[in-house]
């Protein structure tokens, strides 16, 4: 009886401890999201101190990678986790290191649009950009929101968006080589736009990256480099037992 007793003991506390750091790991996705909608705001509205702020809150985003990473490392080798637990585990550590690299990427678009507010606005107002960048960060958003609910059907909607996000980046490149051919003038303004773009393209990615650890705490299976259409195929597979 004694030993049940411990057994149950262990186990609440080795649950207890993956809540707090599941929670640990969505309070860092919040500080991200925040982080990329203050650096595509800065930009659409000219703000150098708001562009700049941002490079400030990254120092938090990576202090918060580091301490759920060792936290991580505390329960692997206190807890002995196996199994599913083991997988959760090894999914924290990967999804942190993308929101990480989403806020290096949000870093950098604050930077060049504190550096783009001191040039004239165009006329458009950056308008690809903001369409861009509320893709991306509802990507963001609902890739959280899958892995706070370990919802794999609602990771393979997200991750379907990436799709989307690609062909809006190469349209947006192809205006700016336009533009630069058409006007030497504009190069400087193009290129920044360009990097801004390629940030928001890299952070989908991430956000289908963290996707794809859902999927694969939910079901065990390693979906990277596996096209989508084969991933759909093997997730219906396991609902309908065949």
């Amino acid at each position: 009886m004694e030993t049940a007793d411990l057994s149950h003991h262990i186990s609440r506390r080795f649950n207890e401890d993956l809540e707090r750091v599941r929670n640990q790991v969505l309070a860092m996705g919040g500080m991200v999201e925040l982080q990329l909608a203050n650096a595509v705001t800065a930009l659409i509205e000219g703000d150098s101190n708001l562009g700049a702020s941002v490079g400030r809150d990254d120092s938090k985003v990576n202090g918060m990678e580091v301490s759920i990473d060792e936290e991580c490392q505390r329960i692997l080798a206190t807890r002995s986790p196996a199994a599913g637990d083991l997988r959760v585990i090894v999914a924290i550590i990967k999804t942190i290191t993308d929101l990480e690299r989403i806020g290096d990427e949000g870093e950098k678009i604050g930077y060049i649009a504190s550096r783009l507010a001191s040039m004239e606005r165009p006329a458009d107002k950056y308008r690809e950009i903001k369409h861009l960048g509320r893709i991306v960060s509802e990507m963001v958003h609902q890739a959280l929101d899958a892995f706070a609910r370990l919802d794999s059907e609602a990771a393979l909607r997200v991750a379907r968006q990436d799709r989307i996000v690609d062909e809006e980046y190469e349209s947006i490149q192809r205006q700016c080589i336009t533009f630069m051919m058409e006007d030497p003038r504009s190069i400087r303004r193009a290129l920044d736009v360009m990097w801004i773009v390629r940030a928001l393209e890299r952070i989908g990615d991430h956000a289908k990256n963290i996707c794809e650890y859902v999927i694969y705490m939910v079901h065990g299976k390693d979906v990277r480099h596996t096209r989508l259409e084969d991933i759909e195929r093997d997730l219906r597979s396991r609902s309908s037992g065949v």
